[in-house]
């Protein structure tokens, strides 16, 4: 049990720090849209890499480094583009969140007869399969899930010896626990965003965390 805990801990450490990934699943669970199949390709996504560390992908990186290259570019140019739809979503504005009488006392992850609705003066509901686009080009290109958690974790994982797959098995329950609170705990914030200004400014942050990562990506090679 103590391996177990020990990959759990680890796991938590490596993926509660924020970053794009952290922040759309906070932005869907607000929105309420598509949060399962979001938090199931997070977390399914951690699983197999998880076991791919494990498995030893990670002696595959180390020897061809610029794998890590291609992802941390391709991710940098997703994050800049992501970054800015948020800023021109910011600019623009339009969204707010209505919330029926109901839910004015309820709580808002359990509402008893109101109803919470996303509207937009020219845009509806987010369709499907744009959501699992995002949300797995911004799990697969993140250069850093490679490092962390193939090469670190799996590196680390090696030295559990044949308890290694308990290692691993706490870590991918620490992905599970966390995704899954993050996106269904993102719903309390509805209340404070029922005004389009609310989500102006929530958009704003958005683009200024996914940009200030694109540009955390590439920084290292331009400096060097």
């Amino acid at each position: 049990m103590l391996t177990v805990f020990a990959g759990l801990g680890l796991g938590l450490s490596l993926i509660v720090a924020i970053g794009a990934q952290n922040v759309y699943v906070l932005r869907q669970g607000i929105r309420r849209e598509h949060v399962l199949v979001v938090v199931a390709i997070c977390a399914l996504s951690d699983a197999v890499l998880i076991v791919a560390g494990v498995a030893g992908l990670g002696f595959v990186i180390s020897a061809a480094p610029w794998l890590v290259v291609v992802a941390r570019w391709a991710g940098a140019a997703f994050l800049l583009a992501y970054g800015l739809l948020a800023a021109r979503r910011a600019w623009r504005g339009g969204e707010r969140l209505e919330v029926g009488e109901a839910d004015a006392t309820a709580d808002a992850a359990a509402p008893a007869g109101g109803t919470i609705t996303l509207t937009r003066p020219s845009r509806t509901r987010s369709a499907l399969a744009p959501v699992i686009l995002t949300t797995l080009a911004l799990t697969w290109l993140n250069p850093h899930v490679y490092l962390d958690t193939v090469l670190m974790l799996g590196s680390i994982a090696a030295t559990h010896g044949e308890e290694r797959w308990l290692f691993a098995a706490g870590a991918i329950a620490a992905s599970i626990l966390w995704f899954t609170a993050l996106g269904y705990s993102a719903r309390h914030l509805g209340r404070w965003l029922q005004t389009p200004r609310s989500w102006r400014i929530l958009d704003a942050l958005i683009a200024v965390v996914m940009i200030a990562l694109a540009v955390s990506l590439v920084l290292p090679v331009l400096a060097g």
